[in-house]
């Protein structure tokens, strides 16, 4: 056993859906499984992955791998996101705001885990319009890209 490579980062892993793909064919059905995961080390980096294998274990070390080389650095500012922001993706519109210290995230689904790994621990929002949870967690990482930092007084 190998002890912590120098240089490399400690990441929490979080599985955010698993679904069960059938392809009918001419030999039957062909079962594949679909993996997202989401990395952060909860101090401003967060990425996300999809991968897809026979079984779920390979699929989830494939999502995990795909999240790893996607990461963003996402701008904190008292514990808190910098700004509002509101953005449409796909079927999906992200409204997300600042909160106070001390109110959690008050935010539903895929964003709670999302904004968890980035480090923000305080932050209101809502996803409008999709129930889709890939969808939801594509939109939520094209809001946290287009968040600016906030210069500190």
């Amino acid at each position: 056993m190998r002890e912590e490579i120098k240089g490399e980062k400690k990441f929490e892993e979080k599985v955010l859906l698993i679904k069960r793909v059938s392809k009918k064919t001419s030999g039957g059905n062909y079962v594949t499984f679909s993996a997202l995961v989401a990395v952060g080390d909860k101090k401003g980096q967060v990425g996300i992955g999809l991968g897809r294998g026979r079984e779920v274990p390979p699929a989830i070390q494939k999502a995990i791998k795909s999240a790893k080389k996607h990461l963003i650095r996402v701008p904190i500012y008292k514990n808190s996101l910098p700004h509002e922001i509101k953005i449409k993706f796909k079927a999906a519109q992200v409204l997300l705001k600042p909160a106070p210290e001390g109110t959690g995230l008050k935010v539903g689904s895929v964003a709670r885990v999302i904004l968890d790994l980035s480090g923000i621990s305080n932050a209101s929002g809502k996803i409008i319009r999709s129930r889709n949870q890939t969808v939801n967690t594509y939109a939520i990482m094209e809001a946290l890209k287009k968040l600016k930092v906030k210069n500190r007084k």
